[in-house]
């Protein structure tokens, strides 16, 4: 304990960041740095590695292979608003702050972590490559059990023999052997055959831990108005908080994530914020192999906010997330009051403070949600993480009103979607909200709700989207809207809340062609307020592998959109 206390003190010296005047590249090996007492946490040779590594331009971190264990005690730590996420402190197994040209080679390794830990952090760096990597947990920031019995406002759960349960105050609590607890905040029952979200499934969310009690046979039996399940099938606990994403990314320039597999975090799998040029290769979110474990990430598998240049995720699996596989978008901040004729009053949703002096904002009409002026940023001043003065380098147009969004138009990413595969997780596929060309091809779904989703609004998630131009060709739609009947009204879908349809078209340009539907649910399209509508050389083959039972049959509604072309 001595020596790590040492190495402890040496680490508090050393600045995680790379120095302008670094020293030619270097690769650097991890094993160097392990010693005897560090088999059990390998943390502080990691980042002792890590530290060399950095100050260095150009330079190879190398992982020795096999399993290397992780726990937080040691980590590092920082304050994080991260998108979608939960803020706060967190502790982080590998931080890089401006780095440049850092390849981090996994060498097959596994990152083993304990405890509530983000295994990566990334900000303001240039030219990083991650690849040949796993990241898992010794307990799941989620829980789950067997369902039993079931009865009126009660159920009946065998939790794993690895799990620390016990009633405290009446209510469920669950720990790993650590004696770590894991807060939950949601129910979700899978099917145990198919490991996949139960047919028709209920979307249970609570807003307090379950009343419970054990039972003489190790089982406990939990109350909550109104739940049902089948008995043998699985119901998994959602975790509480986005505590702990998998890999945060902000404000970097040219990303490559290539042959990694993520088997579980506390967060989202992948959250990109602010990030030009990207490309996520042969990258797996997926249970771990061999366990009975239902959940992977335990919210998006991927999510990426305000992002530019390229966007590619090529050869991916992304199943039993809990929530859906991508959603890509950008930030609406909304207007409080007019301080003067060229400056806002302006409220952040989820503390983003993404505007930068210089940048060309779109003005929006609240209730279209279509763009109507743009105006360029001269200064801003920040309130809090919540507010901030916007002033811009001429006045506000005429006809600017309170609540109208502002969003950044300098810039969107292409995206190219291309032999993923899309499957068993919570709620939907792709959620599509970028301004540049999407093309979604060869791809393979079976999602329990939409497939691909076209949101965007400035009342309730404040996400920035319209597409304008959107290819989806050459996929496979294999009996997609299984799930929750919340989750979709179609396997192409709209969501964005607008408020004037009518005068709306805030999408434009979707082609989707040579797809295959094999589907139970004959609902293809539901879309409103868009401009330009395609649908040709589809195949829709009819399965009875589900129960239908919807009360809309049509496959196909269209309300408020122009330029609409089905053939079918």
């Amino acid at each position: 304990m001595k020596k790590i206390a040492n190495i402890l003190v040496l680490m508090a010296i050393v600045i995680l960041t790379a120095c302008s005047s670094a020293p030619e590249a270097k690769t650097v090996y991890v094993k160097d740095y392990i010693t005897e007492e560090m088999q059990e946490d390998a943390y502080p040779a990691i980042r002792l590695a890590l530290e060399e590594c950095l100050r260095h331009k150009n330079s190879t971190l190398v992982f020795p292979g096999d399993t290397l264990y992780i726990k937080d005690k040691y980590c590092y730590e920082k304050y994080q608003y991260i998108s979608n996420n939960t803020q706060g402190k967190k502790r982080i197994a590998i931080n890089i702050e401006n780095a440049e040209g850092l390849i981090i080679d996994g060498n097959g390794t596994t990152l083993l972590f304990t405890g509530f830990i983000s295994p990566f952090n990334v900000e303001k760096s240039n030219n990083i490559t991650i690849r040949n990597l796993n990241i898992d947990f010794t307990h799941t920031f989620n829980s789950q059990g067997e369902i039993m019995a079931v009865g009126n406002g009660w159920m009946e759960l065998k939790f794993p023999e690895n799990y620390n349960v016990d009633i405290q105050s009446g209510l469920l609590r669950i720990r790993d052997k650590n004696n770590i607890t894991y807060p939950y905040g949601s129910l979700l029952e899978f099917d145990s055959q198919k490991k996949e979200v139960a047919h028709y499934v209920h979307d249970y969310w609570l807003w307090s831990s379950l009343q419970a009690e054990s039972l003489p046979n190790g089982n406990f039996k939990i109350f909550l108005k109104d739940i049902t399940g089948t008995v043998g099938n699985i119901m998994a606990f959602g975790a509480a908080r986005r505590a702990n994403p998998g890999f945060t990314f902000d404000e970097c320039n040219t990303v490559l994530i290539q042959d990694v597999n993520l088997y579980h975090c506390g967060g989202m799998g992948f959250i990109v914020q602010r990030v030009k040029d990207i490309e996520l290769n042969n990258v797996q979110v997926v249970p771990t192999p061999g366990s009975e474990r239902i959940i992977s990430a335990t919210a998006d598998a991927t999510h990426f906010i305000n992002c530019g240049g390229y966007l590619r995720m090529i050869n991916c699996k992304f199943t039993n997330q809990k929530d859906d596989a991508t959603n890509i978008h950008g930030w609406y901040a909304i207007t409080r009051e007019k301080l003067a004729d060229d400056r806002i009053l302006v409220w952040y949703n989820y503390g983003k403070d993404f505007i930068r002096p210089g940048m060309k904002m779109e003005i929006v009409n609240h209730k279209t949600m279509m763009t109507y002026d743009y105006r360029t940023v001269k200064e801003i001043r920040s309130i809090n993480s919540e507010y901030a003065e916007i002033t811009f380098t001429e006045a506000l147009p005429e006809n600017f009103q309170i609540k109208d969004p502002i969003a950044c138009d300098d810039q969107y990413p292409n995206v190219l979607i291309k032999g993923c595969h899309f499957a068993n997780n919570r709620a939907r596929g792709l959620l599509i909200g970028s301004r540049g060309e999407v093309i979604i091809e060869d791809n393979y779904f079976h999602v329990p709700g939409a497939s691909v989703l076209f949101e965007g609004d400035g009342s309730y998630w404040y996400e920035q989207s319209g597409v304008r131009n959107v290819q989806i060709r050459n996929n496979t739609f294999d009996n997609c809207l299984y799930g929750c009947k919340t989750w979709g009204d179609a396997h192409i879908a709209y969501n964005s809340r607008i408020a004037d349809q009518e005068n709306s078209r805030y999408h434009r340009n979707i082609v989707v062609e040579n797809n295959t539907f094999r589907t139970f649910d004959p609902r293809i399209l539901y879309l409103c307020c868009f401009d330009g509508i395609t649908f040709r050389n589809n195949k829709i083959e009819e399965t009875t592998d589900y129960v239908f039972d919807r009360e809309e049959k049509s496959p196909f509604v269209i309300k408020h959109c122009d330029n609409v072309n089905i053939e079918q």
